[in-house]
């Protein structure tokens, strides 16, 4: 087929469902199915394609015939051209419906798992200025709108503080207001913005790798507390003091104000050397009473209040006594070991990244836990018979894999320990269904909980509780 063929125009299409990445489903004339990124299901709208596959079309809505009665009106002013919250445009109740139908859709039709009564999805109490860490990226050529490519007149200051436009690498959207994080977060991004314009710190300019400013990190804590990281591209210590004095001057409530200098072609700060300017290297992040300390470099879940609803529906599932000896894989920093550990007679944690071992010992020596042990290995490795046999063999497994999903290879070893429960909490359910399916012989699904970590996108937590047949 020739390219130009490729692309077609379907009219009066009406939006039937909502499917995965937080693209919305409708049907093309020749019933395949088109995927379609910027509508809402019950729209009907005219769809131009971008992209034809054997079974699917990919594709924009560019005429809206009928709006939906599950829209509502985006809070955020760069709605729809930044990528972040795809869903803003749906009432909240209608995302939480689409996210808990995808769970059990894939649940059944991927791991073919018979589920037990579902349990409603739960829902963020605070669907906006909920995430606890933001990265803006700066650049010296903003993106700039239809409009302004179109227009005759000055489209003024070209420099941007924000996010990066999706699928594009060196494009930079400018943020005036972010509805993801609460303040200050907004106030800084926009201080550090404008300071740095008027006293002609440039800006970065990803292509030519040149510049001064490249990225901009806020962490915030349920305790107040506060963490600001700017990365520079190269070491010019007068403007960098200026800025970062100036940060301080400005906002005495940060806890933790920290720099990095990095020459490399990437921004990735994980094997750069973070340096304090002001305060601490840390902050703390606190849940019934246990601490956390999250340095720059930590990972922690990005909704802290509902973490904390999580950890407590993933404490529950496992139904602790304080008998029991708990493994929790892919542990992170510890902190589900920490929140399930005086409820059960011993906790081992393992997880492949060595800082996160070293934060989760000291968390827990922060703690005073003492019945937590953590250990560092590539799971499918360390993970095996010798290790069972030094540490015992648990009642019950937490397990909390990346997006990927578990390893076949740690799947069997599961299988081949055969606890009395397992939980396994997942951020991709698709990948549960599928890990969830090779154990199905063994053990059977008996609660099922879905979790709102992220509103307004797509993305959506899932816990099961297996236990063995």
């Amino acid at each position: 087929m020739s390219r130009k063929n490729r692309k077609q125009l379907f009219t009066k299409v009406e939006i039937t469902d909502a499917g995965a990445k937080g693209k919305v489903i409708g049907k093309a004339p020749d019933g395949k199915v088109i995927f379609i990124s910027n509508a809402v299901p019950g729209d009907v709208v005219d769809v131009q394609t971008y992209k034809k596959r054997k079974a699917y079309y990919e594709g924009k809505a560019t005429t809206f015939h009928n709006l939906s009665d599950k829209r509502v009106q985006p809070a955020c002013q760069h709605f729809g051209v930044c990528g972040g919250c795809k869903w803003q445009d749906m009432g909240y109740e209608h995302q939480l419906y689409y996210k808990q139908k995808e769970v059990t859709n894939n649940l059944t039709r991927i791991g073919h798992i018979t589920l037990p009564e579902i349990t409603p999805i739960l829902g963020c109490k605070t669907p906006y200025f909920y995430r606890n860490k933001m990265e803006f990226s700066f650049s010296d050529s903003r993106w700039l709108t239809l409009e302004e490519i179109q227009s005759d007149a000055d489209v003024g200051d070209k420099n941007a503080l924000g996010f990066h436009i999706p699928g594009m690498w060196d494009k930079i959207l400018d943020i005036k207001k972010c509805h993801l994080q609460a303040d200050p977060s907004n106030a800084i991004r926009n201080a550090v913005k404008s300071f740095a314009i008027a006293n002609k710190l440039p800006f970065f300019n990803t292509r030519n790798q040149e510049g001064l400013l490249r990225t901009l990190m806020i962490r915030t804590a349920s305790t107040g507390e506060i963490m600001v990281l700017i990365q520079f591209f190269k070491d010019d210590k007068t403007k960098r003091e200026l800025l970062l004095q100036h940060l301080a001057d400005s906002f005495p409530e940060i806890t933790s104000l920290q720099y990095v200098i990095n020459e490399k072609a990437n921004d990735t700060i994980y094997d750069q050397e973070v340096i304090c300017f002001k305060g601490r290297d840390h902050i703390f992040e606190e849940m019934e009473g246990l601490k956390f300390k999250i340095n720059a470099k930590s990972f922690y879940q990005t909704n802290s209040a509902q973490a904390y609803e999580l950890y407590k529906i993933t404490r529950n599932f496992a139904g602790l006594t304080g008998t029991e000896l708990v493994y929790d894989l892919y542990t992170g920093t510890g902190t589900i070991a920490q929140f399930v550990a005086k409820h059960a007679k011993k906790v081992i944690g393992v997880e492949a990244v060595p800082d996160a071992i070293l934060a989760a010992k000291a968390n827990a020596k922060l703690n005073g836990v003492t019945n937590a042990d953590f250990f560092v290995g590539d799971m499918k490795q360390v993970f095996n018979t010798n290790f069972i046999t030094t540490h015992g063999v648990p009642d019950v497994i937490i397990t909390d894999p990346p997006r990927d999903g578990m390893h076949k290879d740690v799947v069997q070893q599961i299988l081949n320990i055969a606890p009395k429960k397992i939980v396994y909490v997942s951020c991709n359910s698709a990948t549960q269904a599928r890990d969830l399916q090779l154990m199905d012989k063994d053990y059977k699904v008996t609660r099922t909980q879905a979790v709102d970590m992220f509103p307004q996108t797509h993305h959506v937590e899932n816990v099961v509780l297996l236990e063995r047949r």
